[in-house]
């Protein structure tokens, strides 16, 4: 006799369905019978990364290169990590406005 599988519930966001499966107390396989799986090939990706030119200020540059030396990780990594943070930053106080301006 088969295992009866629980429906997986609809998730309002990304966010919500990875908390969801992050839970501890929460069982995969009372939602899905491993048994029926097969394996998938994907092809090798590669996130896509395009080459840029920016000029900086010497001394702007100095202090990217020294924190960056400090956190023990590559400047240009570093640059990354920030002006995706700050992009990140800027779509959250962007979007309550967008809200509001709809009503």
């Amino acid at each position: 006799m088969s295992k009866r599988l629980k429906p997986v519930p609809t998730f309002a966001s990304e966010t919500e369905e990875r908390a969801f499966w992050e839970a501890p107390d929460n069982d995969s396989t009372e939602y899905f019978d491993s048994s029926k799986s097969v394996r998938a090939v994907f092809p090798n990706l590669k996130v896509t990364t395009t080459s840029i030119s920016l000029r900086l200020p010497d001394a702007l540059l100095a202090h990217i290169k020294a924190m960056a030396n400090k956190m023990d990780v590559p400047y240009q990594s570093l640059m990354k990590l920030w002006l995706a943070e700050k992009l990140d930053e800027a779509e959250k106080r962007a979007a309550p406005a967008k809200r509001v301006a709809a009503r």
